[in-house]
């Protein structure tokens, strides 16, 4: 007698016995359900991060992670990574270099003996906002940005069977989707773009970076630092990521719905 092939899943997911309840009905059944795993950052042996993660393109998600907190000055700091299961979770190891691991020590060092920090690694608020390079201006047809939230809500493999992850995509002058990433975090699910994107290199002044979630202004100083002269979130931003984008010169769309949206910054940009 032959056995059913197990269910092969993608990674990231995971399936689940529930019970369904609508009005009087009753029905069991199963549902997928995204993996949240906490995700240790160690860098040449020393833990740095702890974040909850969707287990999915970690590399990525190291690159990233380190580019846009400023422990990589480049990704020619980085030498290797490797990840390892373990009871608790996931552990990523970077080798990096020894000025990357000096970076890393002296921001241990100024948190040392600190109770909590609203952010994590900052010990002043002039660390707050990074020292970032003003994008390049771009205009871009409305019908590019809408097309590509569109179809973003297509390409969201994880999202699709769980509903519960975001995703990040870097999206060509035409609206197409070139490379999209995902994650229960919506800064998780940019850190793994960003950490893509210095792989492929593309002209990322050629294209603009669409977002799941709300703009706020981390997501903003990412999008900047990657170099796109355009973030596009289907929420809201906040004022903060408001004033950042307009000190380096990105244009900044939200609320993108249907055939609408609402530039907060840079209208004249929005053809």
């Amino acid at each position: 007698m032959s056995s059913n092939p197990p269910e092969i899943l993608p990674l990231g997911v995971r399936k689940f016995p529930i019970a369904r309840f609508k009005g009087e009905l009753f029905q069991d059944g199963s549902d997928f359900v995204a993996q949240e795993v906490p995700v240790a950052l160690i860098f040449n042996g020393i833990s740095h991060a702890v974040m909850l993660a969707t287990p999915s393109d970690l590399e990525d998600f190291a690159l990233g992670f380190g580019l846009t907190e400023g422990l990589l000055i480049s990704k020619a700091e980085l030498f290797g990574v490797e990840q390892k299961r373990v009871e608790q979770g996931i552990e990523v190891h970077l080798e990096v270099s020894s000025a990357c691991e000096w970076r890393l020590k002296e921001r241990r060092r100024t948190l040392a003996g600190r109770t909590g920090c609203g952010l994590c690694g900052t010990d002043s608020l002039f660390q707050v906002r990074q020292k970032l390079n003003p994008v390049s201006a771009l205009a871009i047809k409305k019908q590019s940005i809408l097309k590509a939230q569109s179809e973003l809500q297509n390409q969201q493999t994880l999202q699709l069977l769980t509903g519960a992850t975001h995703a990040a995509a870097w999206i060509d002058i035409s609206g197409e989707i070139v490379r999209i990433r995902e994650d229960v975090g919506r800064h998780n699910a940019l850190d793994k773009l960003i950490g893509s994107l210095i792989n492929i290199q593309p002209q990322t002044s050629a294209g603009f970076i669409c977002v799941t979630s709300r703009a706020s202004f981390e997501m903003v100083q990412k999008a900047i630092y990657i170099g796109s002269p355009l973030l596009a979130a289907v929420s809201a931003p906040t004022d903060f990521a408001i004033e950042i984008a307009k000190s380096n010169n990105l244009a900044l769309a939200g609320f993108i719905r249907g055939n609408g949206l609402v530039a907060y910054t840079f209208p004249e940009r929005f053809k």
